[in-house]
């Protein structure tokens, strides 16, 4: 199976082809569904397909807002770059625009997106006549209802599932609450996560409020928890799923190199499933409580009380180089002599073991006791042989 990660710039693109990533899912600075992140410029876009060509990897542009018609106007020649540029696949939502691509840009690969909420076997087999080669379903439907397309449409269209990642309150993503509240569209790239925040009822006649509050009888309106299937790749393989999707184009480096590297290490180990101790990794980034979604039949399945994320340990800094048995790091995050770090890497050599801070210096080769200023250039002793792109991190609460 495919892993797919998500890179909201250039760093983290190279950061998810360096943890393991199979593909990366990113957007140009028009019609794609994260109008907040970093985004690629046109000639990001192409240096990208080239560098990830030359590693034998792929990538896949998103092109998902619900379009109105003044959006055509720039999306011919945008669709002619990005054939130029040999992308792999755009991601699509709007079935008139999948239908134009296929009519106007047959070479382009299509690939539909989740928010296109494929539900069922006869959108499914409808979207394969129109000639698409891949169907993100629904994050709604179940195991059985998902083997059930994939086997169907087996030879003719890749089934693509997420696995990890946030997950939004409305139906795959269709969301007004954003827009009604701010003004900001959910569905054309510009979601506040207004369904995060905390929330009141009120009596009209009556001035004082009473807080919104979730238990396992109700009230199901906001504040998902984050999809987490690391322990059951074998159970979608088994259901024809060809792509593993990571959501998080909004979310950190660090965020992108521990997830790809886990679901990197738990693919390659298939069939035997990954444990316990992959979670714990997961857990080591931002994330709120984790659940199968609608996979399974799954009691708590989705929500939660509180919508503010956690995690057990911190980004404190990314290796530029080793050299004589120092490391020199671009610190991130607050740390100080004698603070033990941990190390996230693609190596299995280097992988979670833990070096001590000691003989920390500045750039100038100065003596210092901590580093503390936003990206500072800073060395310290290391007997470990570290490579540029390692990250360290720190435990920041109690596991």
């Amino acid at each position: 199976m495919e892993l797919l990660s998500p890179a909201g710039n250039y760093e983290k693109f190279l950061t998810a082809l360096a943890y393991g990533a199979d593909a990366v899912y990113l957007s140009g600075k028009d019609f794609g569904l994260r109008a907040f992140a970093g985004n690629f410029s046109n000639a990001e876009l192409k240096k990208a397909c080239a560098y990830a060509h030359k590693l034998n990897k792929k990538v896949y542009v998103t092109i998902n807002i619900l379009t109105r018609d003044t959006d055509y106007k720039g999306i011919e020649k945008y669709l002619d770059f990005l054939l130029k540029i040999n992308v792999d696949g755009i991601i699509v939502s709007d079935l008139g625009l999948i239908a134009y691509v296929r009519k106007h840009f047959p070479d382009i690969d299509v690939h539909v997106s989740t928010q296109a909420n494929v539900t069922n076997l006869q959108t499914a087999l409808f979207l394969a006549e129109l000639g698409v080669k891949r169907i993100v379903l629904a994050r709604e439907l179940s195991l059985k209802e998902i083997s059930k397309i994939a086997k169907a449409l087996a030879g003719r269209v890749e089934i693509e599932c997420f696995v990890h990642g946030a997950m939004c309150m409305a139906y795959s993503g269709r969301c007004l609450l954003s827009n009604y509240l701010t003004g900001r569209d959910a569905n054309r790239g510009e979601c506040v996560q207004a369904c995060r925040w905390k929330y009141f009822i009120r009596e009209e006649s009556r001035q004082d409020e009473l807080e919104v509050e979730e238990d396992d009888k109700g009230t199901y309106i906001l504040n998902s928890k984050d999809l987490c299937m690391i322990k059951y790749l074998d159970k979608l393989q088994k259901a024809g799923v060809a792509s593993l999707k990571i959501e998080g184009r909004m979310k950190s480096s660090y965020y992108v190199a521990c997830v790809t590297n886990a679901y990197r290490k738990a693919i390659d180990m298939l069939p035997k499933r990954a444990g316990e101790d992959f979670v714990k990794e997961l857990e080591k980034t931002s994330h709120r409580r984790f659940t199968t979604g609608f996979y399974f039949d799954e009691e708590d399945r989705q929500f939660r009380q509180s919508s503010s994320p956690f995690q057990t340990y911190e980004f404190v800094g990314v290796v530029k180089k080793y050299k004589n048995g120092k490391v020199f790091v671009e610190q991130r995050n607050f740390f100080k002599e004698g603070d033990v770090l941990e190390i996230l890497s693609p190596r299995d050599d280097v992988f979670n073991k833990k070096i001590v801070v000691k003989n920390l210096k500045n750039q100038a080769g100065e003596k210092i006791e901590k580093a503390n200023s936003a990206q500072m250039n800073i060395s310290f002793d290391c007997d470990l042989k570290l490579q540029r792109g390692d990250i360290l991190r720190k435990k920041c609460v109690k596991e």
